[in-house]
C-alpha cells in the first residue's frame, strides 16, 4: 500500500535529523560551556529536545507501519500522533529549564563575554540545520507525509534559533554581554511555543478533531456529486495522517441498489481526490420530499 511505502520512505528524514542534532547539541552545549555563552548552550539544550521529537516521529513512523489487526480494524496510524504528544511535554520541560536559568543568569553582575568559537559554531550550525530543512521538506512533499513535513518545520525553526543565538553572541562579544542572557531566555520561549504547538496539534487530532475548512470543502464536493440531492451529514476524523470521513446523503427514493452504489462510489472518488488515503463510509438515505405516498 502506497501509504505505508512513504511511511518508510519518511524514516530517512527522521534518521537524518537525529544524527544532525546528536551531534549539534553535543558540540553547541560542550562549547558554550568553554566559550561562556549562554546561548548557544541553551541553543543546544533545544536541540536536544529535538532529539526527543525526531526519535518520537521515528517511533511512531514505525509503529504506524504495522497493518490492522483483529483489535486494530483502522491500523495503527495514531501510535504517531501519541508519540508527538509525548515529545511536547518533554519540550516543555527543557524549556521551562532554560528559561529559569536565563531569569537567574539576570541577578548575576559578573558577565563574560562568549568566545569567537561560539560564534562560528551558531553560524555553522544554522547553515547546517537550513540544509536538514531543505532535505526532509523536499521528501515530504514527495511522499506527501505530513508529520516529515512539520519536522522539516522544526529544522527551519532550529536553523532561525542557532541564528538567533549566534547574533546574541556577535553583540556580547562587541561589549553588550547581557545580550547572550537575552538571546538564551528567546530560545526558551521559542522552545515552549514550539512544544505547545506540537501538544496542541495531536491533543485535536486524539480528540477527533476535524478541520471545519475541511468539513465545509468536503461537504461541497459530495453535495455536488449526480445524483445527490442533500448532505444532512459529514463528519470526519484524523488517524495519523490517515482521514475517517463518515458522509449521510440523500438520493431518489426509487433508485435501484446498482444506480445507488454508483453514486456512493463517484462521493468516494470525490472525497479520496481531496483526502487520498482516506476511509470513506457513505451512507445513502431516500429524498423524502420525492415519495408518492
Amino acid at each position: 500500500m502506497e501509504l505505508y511505502t512513504n511511511l518508510r520512505k519518511g524514516e530517512k528524514g527522521a534518521w537524518l535529523s537525529i544524527a544532525v542534532y546528536i551531534i549539534l547539541s553535543s558540540v553547541k552545549y560542550t562549547v558554550g560551556t568553554i566559550g561562556d555563552s549562554e546561548a548557544l548552550r541553551a541553543d543546544g539544550l533545544n536541540n536536544f529536545t529535538d532529539i526527543i521529537a525526531s526519535v518520537a516521529v521515528l517511533i511512531g513512523l514505525r509503529i504506524s507501519q504495522k497493518p490492522p489487526d483483529d483489535q486494530h480494524a483502522y491500523g495503527h496510524m495514531r501510535a504517531e500522533t501519541i508519540a508527538s504528544l509525548v515529545a511536547a511535554f518533554i519540550m516543555a520541560i527543557i524549556g521551562l529549564q532554560v528559561v529559569i536559568q536565563s531569569l537567574q543568569s539576570f541577578a548575576d553582575p559578573v558577565r563574560e563575554s562568549p568566545s569567537l568559537l561560539t560564534l562560528w559554531v551558531g553560524l555553522g550550525s544554522a547553515v547546517v540545520m537550513y540544509g536538514v530543512y531543505r532535505y526532509n521538506n523536499a521528501l515530504a512533499k514527495k511522499i506527501k507525509s505530513s508529520a516529515l513535513r512539520a519536522a522539516a518545520y522544526d529544522n527551519r525553526s532550529d536553523a532561525l534559533v542557532s541564528l538567533g543565538a549566534s547574533i546574541g553572541i556577535i553583540g556580547a562579544i562587541v561589549g553588550f554581554p547581557i545580550l547572550d542572557t537575552i538571546t538564551a531566555l528567546i530560545v526558551g520561549a521559542i522552545i515552549l511555543y514550539t512544544a505547545y504547538g506540537i501538544f496542541y496539534d495531536a491533543a485535536f487530532m486524539l480528540s477527533d478533531g476535524f478541520s471545519s475548512e475541511d468539513t465545509e470543502t468536503l461537504t461541497v464536493l459530495v453535495s455536488h456529486t449526480p445524483g445527490v440531492y442533500k448532505v444532512p451529514d459529514l463528519k470526519g476524523r484524523m488517524h495519523g495522517n490517515q482521514a475517517l470521513i463518515d458522509v449521510t446523503v440523500t438520493v431518489d427514493p426509487y433508485l435501484n441498489v446498482i444506480e445507488s452504489h454508483w453514486i456512493t462510489e463517484e462521493i468516494e472518488r470525490k472525497i479520496h481526490k481531496a483526502k487520498p488515503h482516506a476511509i470513506v463510509l457513505v451512507h445513502i438515505e431516500p429524498e423524502y420530499d420525492m415519495v408518492d405516498y
